[in-house]
């Protein structure tokens, strides 16, 4: 009896729902125009429902205002006053003062109408259904006119964007200081600012069955290999997700290693690095509403390259990437040093050396890895801290948060000092390279760990095993540690060293260009001869 009460009940509130829904109960695919005016608004308003951000505003025009028609927008997307004054106003207004009978040929109307009164550039006539609402929601304007199976697609977008900043996480002394925003186009026009060559090419399309985000592939015809380009377009074309948000999206689902700890797809918020990569043979994957460009192929010495390497001169900018060589290595393996120093050999410490580490060490009731391991957390909890925090509050936070942590647990006889150097060390040296940062926090705890079990040895072992990890890598079909495995002499020029950039005459030949020919002579620059 209460099954089917429940039965009853179910039905009754599926039926009502039903015959109350605003909703279309057909998809836009399914849904033809129709040559009714008020038929195509129906089933607009249908397949929007009763969002609030919808305008509709129908009006007439002509000699007699016998033709009636409508624009459709969404609010937020589309600026009203170019709605207003170079739509609306030229149909019932201007058009009827130069000349009453320019309309009068209706079989001619849509032709008339995008050659010789709308001055947009973007006008696109549709009659597929679909294509009007998804020109709706991609902020363009739709006019529909009484007795025609055509629209009129007009592209006014014209939505809030952020000014173009200098990007905060690629901060330079030397170069251009400004980075991509969340507008799409905006940041294409960015990079041919940059490049300016007809053998760019930007190809859109879209991605996310609900979100629809626009998204553009970027390379140089001519230069780039063909294969990478059409296996990203397969990879993207297999993406069926309900949304994309974000270019991370994007990343994780066609980089080569999902559960590697090490990025096979490179990032970057400045143009000019963007281009740099494009000029190489790479290719870009620019995503609506993020700053955030994707460069693929990526390789792990990229990580060890910045942009102001090629603006400075060569022998700062090669000791600087030594620099950072020795930051990373540092990073990783100082806090597992340290342990298999105090726990396995102590024979490796200078005595002086010794002994001041074990008078520091004298009543500290936890043994070496669990010193480390607590302080790196805390390193770890308040670099969070300092970065979701306001600016101003979270740097304060770090700061100070580390410094009274740091000094609290010394004075009372939790850990030595010597760790709190190692730990500040070691954290501080990660920053340098940022590209690593996720990759080389894991390595770093997992190097005091294999440190704790087996000292340096196990160290030996975990570091054999991440080298055979990083050369069993790919990224889109090149080697992750090329050119030093396998080793390609001629790319060498530019990984522990860098080179003149008149020396380096080749594009990288890992990435198979079609044109690797980058400079047309390797000479050194001289100076001019005195006249005799």
């Amino acid at each position: 009896m209460i099954v089917r009460l429940l039965r009853k009940i179910r039905i009754f509130m599926k039926k009502n729902f039903e015959n109350n829904s605003s909703f279309s109960a057909k998809s836009p695919s399914e849904i033809q125009i129709a040559k009714n005016l008020k038929t195509n608004l129906k089933n607009l308003k249908g397949v929007f429902g009763s969002s609030s951000d919808l305008n509709i505003r129908e009006f007439d025009f002509g000699i007699n205002n016998e033709i009636k028609a409508a624009v459709i927008f969404i609010d937020g997307l589309v600026e009203k006053t170019v709605v207003n004054e170079n739509i609306m106003k030229p149909l019932m207004i201007e058009v009827r003062i130069a000349d009453p009978t320019f309309l009068t040929d209706k079989g001619n109307l849509f032709t008339r109408i995008k050659k010789n009164i709308l001055t947009f550039v973007e006008l696109v006539e549709v009659n597929v259904f679909e294509e009007i609402v998804d020109g709706i929601l991609s902020g363009e304007t739709i006019l529909l006119i009484d007795g025609y199976k055509d629209a009129l697609k007009i592209g006014n977008r014209g939505w809030e964007a952020r000014s173009i900043q200098e990007p905060q996480t690629e901060v330079v002394v030397r170069g251009p200081r400004e980075g991509f925003i969340e507008a799409l186009r905006t940041n294409t026009a960015l990079i041919r600012r940059k490049i300016k060559s007809p053998n760019l090419i930007f190809e859109s399309m879209k991605i996310g069955r609900v979100t629809k985000t626009d998204i553009c592939i970027a390379y140089i015809h001519g230069i780039v290999n063909d294969k990478i380009v059409n296996e990203l377009k397969i990879r993207l074309s297999r993406i069926d997700i309900d949304g994309i948000l974000e270019s991370g999206y994007i990343e994780q689902l066609i980089e080569d290693a999902p559960f590697s700890i090490f990025p096979t797809i490179g990032n970057s918020e400045k143009p000019d690095v963007v281009s740099a990569k494009l000029l190489e043979g790479r290719v870009a994957v620019i995503t609506d509403g993020t700053p955030i460009v994707l460069t693929l192929p990526y390789i792990f010495v990229e990580a060890l390259q910045s942009s102001e390497d090629y603006y400075s001169r060569l022998w700062l900018s090669t000791l600087i990437r030594w620099i950072r060589i020795l930051a990373l290595l540092t990073t990783i393996f100082l806090p597992g040093v340290y342990i298999a120093a105090q726990s396995y050999h102590p024979e490796m410490i200078p005595t002086a050396l010794l002994i001041s580490m074990a008078a520091a060490r004298e009543g500290i009731p936890f043994p070496a890895f669990v010193e480390v391991f607590v302080l790196g957390l805390f390193f770890e909890v308040l670099r969070e801290a300092g970065i979701r925090m306001p600016r101003a509050i979270g740097q304060a936070v770090s700061i100070v948060g580390a410094l009274v942590l740091g000094e609290a647990a010394v004075n009372a006889g939790l850990v030595s000092n010597p760790v709190v150097m190692v730990t500040a060390i070691a954290g501080i040296s990660g920053f340098v390279v940022p590209a690593h940062s996720d990759s080389v926090t894991i390595m770093r705890f997992i190097c005091s760990i294999l440190a704790t079990i087996s000292g340096l040895f196990g160290i030996m072992i975990g570091s054999i095993f991440m080298l055979i990890h990083l050369a069993s890598l790919r990224s889109f079909g090149v080697p992750y540690l090329s050119p030093l495995a396998p080793s390609i002499l001629s790319d060498l020029k530019d990984v522990a060293i860098r080179a003149p950039i008149w020396a380096m005459r080749k594009r990288p030949h890992l990435l198979g260009t079609k044109n690797p020919e980058r400079l047309e002579t390797i000479e050194a620059p001289h100076p001019p001869k005195d006249e005799k």
